[in-house]
């Protein structure tokens, strides 16, 4: 029985294991048939929602054109690059201003700890992934849906380059969308190598020592630890390589340039310790060499902030800037296949080409290497700065733009100056100013002002010779004028100086303003200012080629110091013109020459005008106006030189050149006013010029004394010659010229011009004359005898008296040489135009028996008559000439002096002196006594010289020739500009 129960139950067990099992079964069914309509589900859905994203993405791309090789390499590479600048003989000056410093290095050039900290800090997965790590795309998509306040990123290397260089920073699933498509074109154009090389040279770092946005791995070495990027130890690496997640936040510098404080430096050493600890984890660093890094204090490395080259020569980088620019525009209209000279000529194309050029020159990280040299611009900045001489400094009140407050500004005596070496147009220094910070105006390039009388040679005498219309000694006429279509009446430094006939080359000495306007108006209808045209002066105006002031450098725009200078560097150059240039070279990043400067020389005179004009401006600095600047060198050279004034000395020059360099100096404010004051503080203003000029030259030849200091003289020309002429009309020596003594003997052409045609100046004079005021005239029929002189001896031709004034004209009985033999003698047909009244009477006064009087106040009184008018009558006692004195020794009585003019008028009687000697005197007057109309009973001849006026103050005439006319300043002898302005309707000198 228990065994029928024990098989029954094992029958019951069996039966119901079984049922399990088949409820198991069917259970598992229903679950798969359940698993696989979820998956077919999920499936569906992956694929509907793949298929929406891929739709979606399609749709953010549609427009993303379709880039090539080609084009998407030329923009991953378009980077911008600094340009720098550089001194003569490869000297570096630094960077050149932009927004942005970059500097472009290669792979190779990079420390491999860089390349390992920025991978793995950047993009662990570089070297496997096609451009993205879908992954990290899905993550950034994920914490994006969320709203994630944590943000890991999810841009490869790849992306990073795409965003910085072909897309934008502006954050839309578009430009995700396109950066993602463009990512996984790159990767099939360029190899890992080329997209980490381009990675690191654009990527944004922060800022330098010096403040500057800096970008790329080798600018970020040198502006931040001072070392090249392949130098880079494994802190500076894994500092640099944090930067670029937060640029400006870890860059251990302000804007200004300094370095942050204790609590602005620990941001980025905390991202530099990360970035350590990450390279440890990817295995590029040992556990020892993370410790040893970590640790380390990098703030000893930053380095010292820096000066940048606009900070220690901002006038030579704004120079280099500017001249740079337009190069570059020229290269760029050129590639455009526009002429280059168009853009001289249409203002509108220039402005164009010179904004891409700007863009160009501060983008493109070109080399320019300069002609400055660097030892001599910085001893002539130093001496400019240290001269004690400039004059007085201006304060003036102006309202602030910004605050509307009233400021006070300076207005220093400002300087420009430059240096050129001729045979090549080299600019080798140049002084731009006082104080960068007062004005960025360059004076000595970019300033424009009247050049005075330095033009006098470039305009005036240099085409004369050239013309073949003087020699060096021919002789120019120095008497005044008055044009009659205007009133123009011009006058020199002193405004009462005639020196009548005169040589040219003392003329040019001693800068007299008529000889070189007169002598100007004889070859105007040449148009010698289209020779300063040749010699690059930009700023010429057409009232500049026919105004007679021009002669004496009253431009309506003016010149530069750069331009006023490099023409004088044409003499040296034996006439031709080599254009003045600062820029040698440049070079792009390859090291490719772009530019090279070519000199290309422009023949403006013959080698014989430039030798002729040299040799009498050397006389400037023997007897001339620049005396006191030959004194003041240091050294011997074969100098030639030109001083310069402006009306009121508003602007005063001097520029002087041996063979080999030249040197151009100008002072003046930048408001125009006077640099007179009338102190002793500091020197006549050209004495200052003077000085100034002869302290750069010779601080230039303690630099360079083999260049400056030129031992070998210029050579003169075969056809330069020393002919023998009149000094009178300039023409063959005559024996009438011989007799006066004015023969002369000076530098001529002979391929040109020689004095071969007989001298017609003197004529046989027999008419009487009349001396008023130290001139001589001829008498009139009127003219009482007794103050004649009587007639013989020589004239001068009226024909030549006519040809000497020219067009001009001109009182022709001042043509004859104050100074020579002929002063007094008669000029044929110079008739004295009487003021038709009665001469002003005069004030006698008595000493014992002498009695002296005032000199009239008319100007045609030819002498005066003494009276004795005791008793009541009047009887004649003596008649003196104007020209013999005015006293007169009488005898007991009382006595009137009258003057009488050219026609014979009396002036009402003077006041009545009376003598009370007891002894009576026989009259003895000074000269001897001359009855009323009963002849000259002193003939002195023609040979008698006027005797000096004792009533002009200092018994001297004005314009001796002895170089010391001063007109009131007390400075040494011929240092004064004797060709200073005019005082006239047109511009002065």
């Amino acid at each position: 029985m228990k065994r029928r129960i024990e098989k029954l139950n094992e029958k019951i067990e069996i039966i119901t294991s079984s049922n399990r099992m088949s409820k198991i079964r069917i259970t598992g069914s229903v679950l798969w048939n359940l698993g696989l309509v979820f998956m077919i589900l999920l499936l569906t859905g992956l694929v509907f929602f793949f298929s929406i994203g891929m739709g979606y993405f399609a749709s953010l791309v549609k427009d993303e054109p379709l880039h090539s090789k080609k084009e998407m390499k030329e923009q991953i590479y378009s980077y911008e690059e600094t340009s720098e600048i550089y001194f003569a003989n490869n000297i570096y000056i630094g960077k050149l201003r932009t927004d942005l410093e970059r500097r472009e290095t290669s792979l190779e050039n990079i420390s491999p700890l860089v390349i390992n900290a920025v991978i793995a800090t950047e993009d662990e997965y570089f070297r496997e992934h096609n451009g993205i790590v879908p992954k990290a795309v899905f993550r950034g998509l994920f914490q994006d849906f969320t709203n994630s306040s944590t943000q890991t990123g999810g841009s490869t290397l790849t992306q990073q380059l795409i965003k910085n260089q072909i897309l934008t920073n502006e954050v839309s699933y578009e430009r995700k969308a396109r950066e993602i498509l463009l990512a996984f074109r790159l990767e099939k154009f360029m190899t890992k190598e080329e997209i980490l090389e381009a990675y690191l040279n654009i990527i944004p770092y922060g800022r330098n020592a010096s403040g500057r946005n800096i970008a790329g791995v080798e600018t970020a070495a040198e502006g931040i630890f001072g070392v090249k990027a392949s130098e880079l130890t494994l802190p500076q690496a894994a500092y640099i390589a944090g930067i670029p997640q937060a640029p400006f936040a870890y860059t251990p510098f302000t804007q200004r340039g300094q370095l942050k404080d204790v609590n602005g430096l620990q941001p980025g050493i905390d991202r530099m310790k990360v970035v350590l600890f990450r390279m440890k984890e990817v295995g590029y660093i040992t556990d020892e060499q993370y410790q040893e890094a970590v640790t380390y204090d990098i703030t000893k490395d930053f380095r010292e902030p820096e000066a940048q080259a606009v900070d220690n020569y901002p006038w030579i980088t704004y120079e280099l800037e500017a001249r740079a620019t337009r190069i570059i525009a020229d290269i760029l209209a050129e590639k455009d296949g526009i002429d280059p000279k168009r853009l001289k000529e249409e203002e509108n194309l220039l402005e164009k080409y010179m904004i891409l050029a700007d863009r160009d020159v501060r983008s493109n990280g070109y080399r320019i290497y300069s002609t400055i040299d660097k030892e001599m611009y910085d001893s002539m900045q130093e001496q400019a700065k240290n001269f004690k001489y400039y004059g007085h400094t201006f304060v003036k009140t102006e309202t602030d733009p910004e605050t509307g407050e009233n400021i006070d500004v300076q207005m220093p005596v400002q300087v420009g100056s430059i240096l050129i070496e001729n045979k090549t147009g080299k600019i080798l220094s140049f002084v731009a100013g006082r104080d960068f910070e007062i004005t960025e105006l360059n004076h000595a390039t970019q300033a424009y002002r009247q050049n005075g009388s330095t033009m006098k040679p470039l305009l005036v005498y240099a085409p004369a010779i050239e013309y073949g219309l003087i020699g060096a000694g021919s002789p120019v006429v120095d008497v005044k004028f008055v044009r009659k279509s205007d009133g123009y009446s011009p006058s020199n430094y002193l405004v009462n100086d005639e020196r009548g006939i005169m040589p040219a080359r003392e003329a040019l000495a001693h800068s007299q303003n008529l000889t070189a306007i007169r002598l100007y108006d004889r070859i105007l209808d040449r148009r010698p200012a289209d020779l300063l045209e040749k010699m690059d002066f930009s700023r010429l105006t057409e009232g500049d080629y026919t105004n007679l002031a021009t002669a004496i450098g009253a431009l309506e725009v003016g010149s530069t110091v750069e331009e006023n200078t490099n023409a004088f560097a044409t003499f040296a150059n034996n006439g031709q013109f080599i254009d003045a240039y600062m820029i040698e070279k440049i070079e792009d990043l390859d090291g490719n020459i772009i530019y090279e400067h070519k000199v290309e020389p422009v023949e403006v005179f013959t080698p014989e005008t430039s030798y002729i004009i040299t040799d009498m401006m050397r006389d400037v600095l023997k007897y001339g106006t620049g005396t006191r600047a030959k004194n003041t060198l240091k050294f011997s050279s074969d100098f030639a030189a030109k001083t310069g004034t402006t009306q009121d000395y508003k602007d005063v020059w001097f520029v002087g050149y041996n063979p080999n360099v030249s040197l151009g100096v100008w002072l003046g404010y930048d408001e125009q006013r006077s640099l007179y004051q009338f102190n002793n503080q500091y020197l006549q203003p050209s004495t200052r010029i003077n000085v100034l000029w002869a302290t750069l030259m010779n601080t230039a030849y303690d630099v360079n004394p083999d260049l400056v200091g030129a031992k070998d003289p210029f050579q003169k020309p075969e056809n330069v010659v020393t002919a023998s002429f009149c000094g009178l009309s300039g023409l063959a020596p005559s024996n009438a010229c011989s007799n006066a003594g004015l023969i002369r003997s000076d530098l001529f052409n002979r391929n040109i011009f020689l004095p071969t045609q007989a001298d017609d100046s003197f004529v046989s004079a027999s008419s009487a004359t009349v001396n008023i005021d130290g001139r001589t005239y001829k008498a009139l029929d009127s003219t009482p005898r007794e103050f004649t002189y009587s007639g013989g001896g020589v004239g001068l031709n009226q024909e030549f008296v006519d040809r000497m004034l020219g067009r001009l004209g001109g009182d022709s009985s001042k043509l004859l040489p104050r100074n020579s033999t002929l002063s007094n003698r008669v000029v044929s047909g110079a008739t004295f135009n009487p003021d038709g009244s009665p001469p002003a009477a005069v004030s006698a006064t008595l000493s014992g028996n002498n009695i002296s009087w005032s000199k009239s106040t008319s100007n045609d009184v030819v002498g005066y008559r003494v009276y004795n008018i005791s008793g009541g009558g009047r009887s004649f006692i003596s008649s003196i000439r104007s020209s013999d004195g005015r006293s007169i020794t009488v005898s007991n009585g009382s006595y009137v002096v009258v003057a009488v003019d050219i026609t014979g008028r009396e002036s009402s009687h003077s006041n009545t002196v009376t003598t009370t000697n007891s002894t009576p005197q026989t009259p003895k007057p000074e000269n001897p006594v001359q009855k009323p109309d009963e002849g000259n009973l002193n003939t002195g001849g023609n040979d008698e010289k006027p005797k000096p006026d004792p009533g002009n103050g200092n018994g001297n005439h004005p314009g001796n020739n002895n170089g010391n006319s001063n007109s009131g300043h007390t400075e040494e002898p011929n240092n004064g500009e004797s060709g200073n302005g005019p005082t006239n309707p047109e511009q002065p000198s």
